[in-house]
């Protein structure tokens, strides 16, 4: 049977979101709680159970209410504190990260900062269900808590317009085409004119559309992505620096090691010495 768009495109999402799970908790907020103009590296999720509080995320404020589910993005400016007098937050809260490609899901599109959950029974229990498979730790218990996730943060997605996640989904499937061709071809001289070709797109079109997403140009990408394959063969195989070398993409051993003691501070050798695992 064939989903509705809204569905489809919410599911095409889900199944590209890598969400990691960094602290679950239930707190009972004291009143100096605060703290303001911070840019945090994680994503935060807050459920309301009762008490008040404000918020302010990139300019946008919020005075969340009982039974409400808050969003405090990752990268992005943001406070929060207590209020004066009255009786601060009884709240569970998360710190995760949600990667969709080279990005945070929240970086990619711009969810609302505090929404109604229509069944707060529900959320409730499923961020005590994340509390307590938190502390467990276990390889089920990190599985069963992206299952989790997935569900509390899919009542983000549903508030956003089903064009825009479209669009976004879109745009995931060229940026993987990307990365794919790019891991595919490392061992090879990678041009801009071979990327923008497995786009169909002129190179310099190519080449701004990739700074936008990416944060880099193109070479400075490949050239990581060269020196991240380089530092699992170094530390998982016993082939030769030169071998290595080739299959990274270097054009020679002088090129490899100059690079690799630039990104790591470390030869190649020295660094196989430290890190190495195979026999």
């Amino acid at each position: 049977m064939k989903l509705p768009q809204e569905e489809s495109t919410l599911l095409e999402l889900l199944d590209n979101l890598q969400i990691r799970v960094q602290v679950a908790h239930r707190t009972q907020c004291s009143a100096d709680w605060r703290d303001l103009d911070f840019v945090p590296e994680f994503n935060r999720l807050y459920f309301i159970m009762d008490g008040e509080g404000w918020l302010k995320v990139d300019g946008r404020e919020c005075f969340p209410k009982q039974g409400q589910l808050c969003l405090m993005p990752a990268f992005v400016k943001q406070s929060y504190s207590a209020l004066e007098e009255r009786q601060p937050f009884n709240k569970y809260w998360c710190h995760f990260t949600a990667g969709v490609g080279p990005f945070d899901l929240f970086q990619w599109i711009n969810a609302p900062l505090c929404i109604d959950v229509p069944d707060p029974e529900r959320m409730q229990g499923l961020f005590a269900e994340l509390d307590e498979l938190h502390k467990r730790r276990s390889l089920v218990s990190v599985l069963k808590e992206k299952s989790v996730m997935l569900e509390i943060v899919s009542s983000f997605l549903e508030h956003i317009p089903v064009q825009v996640l479209k669009h976004r989904s879109d745009e995931m499937q060229r940026i993987r085409i990307i990365q794919d061709y790019v891991e595919a071809h490392l061992h090879e001289s990678l041009s801009v004119n071979d990327m923008a070709g497995a786009l169909h797109l002129h190179p310099n079109y190519f080449i701004s559309y990739f700074k936008k997403h990416f944060g880099m140009p193109p070479a400075k990408y490949v050239n990581r992505k060269r020196l991240e394959k380089a530092r699992l063969l170094l530390a998982s195989t016993s082939l030769s620096i030169k071998e290595i070398a080739e299959r990274a993409g270097f054009p020679d051993t002088h090129h490899f090691a100059k690079s690799f003691r630039k990104e790591t501070g470390l030869s190649p050798t020295e660094y196989r010495s430290v890190y190495g695992s195979a026999p």
